[in-house]
C-alpha cells in the first residue's frame, strides 16, 4: 500500500493519552485521495503515483485538467501531487485512499508551505544578535553588520544571510508521531506543529528517518 496522502490543515488542539498526559496535536483532513496516474520507469523514466485531492466545481478547472481526471473517471479535484515509489503492486488508477493508510504510533513527514511574513530584517529572519546597545551606537542596533570582505573576493557571496523575504517556502516537519487516526471522518492528528496556515495543503509521507 502507498504510504502517502494529501491533506488540509485544520488547526491545533490537544488530546489526552492513556496516562492522562495532554498532547499538543495538529488535525489534518487527510483524504479521500484518488489515484489519478501511475508513472513507470518504462513510460516515464521513473516510478511514481500521482494522487488527487480536494473536490471542486468543474468550472474551477481547465479543460486539460478535467480531461486528465476524466481518463480514470475521477471527480473534479484541485490538488495533484506525486509520490515516488517503486512498490506499484496493487495500486490502480481510480483507487481511493483515506486516513486508514496510516496507523496510530507511526512516524511521518509532513510537507507544507510556511506562512509568508513579507520582507524581514536579519534579526527576525535569522535570529542575529544585532549591534551593541551602548558605546556610541546610534543607528546600528538591529543591523546585521558587515557582510563582505576586502579586495579579495571584493563581493558578497551568494547565500549570505541577509534581510529579505521570510516564509512562504516549502518546509518539512520530519519524523512526527501520528497520535490519532479517524478513517470515518478522514482525520489524522499528528503530535506537534506542521507548516502553514489553517486551510493550507499538506502532504503526509512515511518518515524517511525510521
Amino acid at each position: 500500500m502507498l504510504k502517502g496522502l494529501i491533506g488540509r490543515k485544520i488547526g491545533m488542539t490537544q488530546i489526552f493519552d492513556e496516562s492522562g498526559r495532554a498532547l499538543p496535536v495538529t488535525l489534518i483532513e487527510a483524504g479521500p485521495c484518488f489515484v489519478s496516474q501511475i508513472k513507470t520507469a518504462e513510460t516515464d523514466g521513473y516510478s511514481a503515483v500521482q494522487l488527487a485531492f480536494g473536490e471542486v466545481k468543474p468550472k474551477r478547472l481547465s479543460k486539460a485538467q478535467l480531461g486528465h481526471l476524466k481518463t480514470n473517471n475521477l471527480p473534479p479535484v484541485r490538488v495533484l501531487r506525486e509520490f515516488r515509489t517503486k512498490k506499484l503492486d496493487g495500486i490502480n488508477p481510480g483507487d481511493e485512499l483515506n486516513a486508514s493508510v496510516f496507523a496510530e504510533g507511526e512516524y511521518v513527514d509532513v510537507i507544507g508551505t510556511s506562512k509568508g511574513k513579507g520582507f524581514a530584517g536579519a534579526m527576525k529572519r535569522h535570529g542575529f544578535g544585532g549591534g551593541p546597545m551602548t558605546h556610541g551606537q546610534s543607528d546600528r542596533q538591529r543591523s546585521p553588520g558587515s557582510s563582505g570582505s576586502g579586495t579579495t573576493p571584493g563581493r558578497v557571496f551568494k547565500g549570505k544571510r541577509r534581510p529579505g523575504q521570510m516564509g512562504n517556502v516549502q518546509v518539512t516537519s520530519s519524523h512526527i508521531r501520528v497520535a490519532m487516526v479517524d478513517p470515518e471522518r478522514n482525520l489524522i492528528a499528528v503530535q506537534g506543529s506542521v507548516p502553514g496556515a489553517k486551510g493550507g495543503t499538506v502532504v503526509i509521507k512515511e518518515a524517511r528517518k525510521q
